[in-house]
């Protein structure tokens, strides 16, 4: 039979205790080695986040900056075209009005009735004319400059449509 010895159970006991510390320090080193892979997983995936937000920031100041400048660049080209057009108006204006001037002392010069009713249809039918003339010819110009100034706000709309739709990295 085996017999305990007071030697004895003192070592298997400081053995038992050493094997019991071992382990503790081994959970230990294990929880402490789990939570600095935990730590650094979660620093990284904090850094990638950030840096996609701050990238997300920074685009859509430029998409804003981009914007404003085709806002500008579209009034501008609104503006020329309102001034153009309004030259043209103007121009239209005189010329009608130095024809009525004329024709007026032609009226005045008639020595027949006859003369006056021609002077006067010809005056009407031309005056039509020209009237729908100009009024196609600045159609088409407002047209034109309309066009012009939605270009680079149709331009922007598209890019910013495209900037939002991209999916954010992952």
């Amino acid at each position: 039979m085996n017999q305990f010895t007071p030697k004895s159970l003192e070592t298997v006991a400081a053995q038992a205790k050493e094997q019991y510390e071992g382990l503790v320090k081994a959970g230990q080193e294990q929880t402490v080695k789990q939570f600095e892979q935990t730590a650094t997983v979660a620093k990284e995936q904090f850094e990638k986040t950030a840096a996609q937000l701050l990238k997300s920031y920074e685009d859509l100041q430029a998409t804003g900056k981009a914007n404003v400048e085709a806002l500008i660049a579209s009034s501008t080209i609104a503006a020329k075209g309102a001034e153009d057009l309004g030259r043209e108006v103007v121009a239209y204006g005189q010329s009608a009005l130095d024809k009525s001037i004329t024709t007026g002392k032609a009226l005045l010069a008639a020595k027949t009735l006859q003369e006056v009713v021609e002077l006067q249809n010809d005056f009407l039918k031309s005056s039509f004319d020209a009237m729908l003339a100009e009024t196609s010819r600045l159609q088409e110009l407002t047209t034109k400059v309309t066009n012009e100034a939605l270009a680079p706000l149709n331009a922007r709309v598209t890019a910013t449509v495209e900037t939002l739709s991209k999916p954010i990295a992952a």
